[in-house]
């Protein structure tokens, strides 16, 4: 999840600090109701990464969302055999995280145990395969609430970004978070 926010993060910064380059432009066709009918368009950046996407295997969703209900549960490890033997997370306070699965657990177990219940209300999910790269990717996006010891509750928005290997083992998480919105009370009005 963290390594797709990453991603769009970095293709995102990369988009804005670029002026538009007319070497650097793709142009793609946009598919209309009719498969024979196709617009062309130029896109003003190129992407860093990729922009050939397709809907990716539903299996590489299934296994991020047991990964969430596992957190949830506060059963972590019962997703231990979903990850490759290396990965690498990027989470939305900055940290890092970058080694072996073994040691990936044991820093989400600590992690896990601090956070008390926790419950993810999972807005969307999407499945998708970079065709040019050749690799596999899970959009998450959830509001993640949870209550510590003393009732206090806190949420959040996430959205994330997983890579999965050809063996569907995860190997890297981008995550961006945001607090939800507030309601803002309207301002008085003013008294004459």
């Amino acid at each position: 999840m963290r390594t797709t926010y990453l991603f769009v993060a970095i293709a995102f910064l990369e988009a804005c600090t670029s002026a538009p380059n007319k070497s650097a432009t793709e142009t793609v066709k946009m598919a209309d109701s009719t498969p024979a009918k196709r617009e062309m368009l130029t896109y003003p950046y190129k992407a860093a990464y990729s922009s050939d996407f397709e809907i990716g295997d539903p299996k590489n969703a299934q296994t991020v969302l047991e990964l969430y209900k596992n957190w949830d549960a506060n059963t972590v490890d019962n997703s231990k055999s979903s990850f490759a033997e290396t990965d690498t997370m990027y989470f939305s306070d900055g940290s890092m995280f970058a080694g072996n699965r073994d040691s990936l657990f044991a820093v989400a177990n600590k992690m896990r145990g601090q956070m008390g219940t926790v419950v993810n209300s999972i807005h969307a999910w999407l499945p998708l395969r970079s065709k040019d790269k050749q690799e596999n990717w899970v959009i998450i996006w959830t509001r993640e609430t949870s209550t510590d010891a003393k009732g206090k509750t806190t949420a959040k928005e996430l959205q994330e970004t997983w890579r999965l290997d050809e063996n569907g083992k995860i190997n890297l998480l981008y995550q961006y978070t945001q607090l939800p919105p507030k309601m803002m009370a309207s301002s008085p009005a003013k008294k004459k």
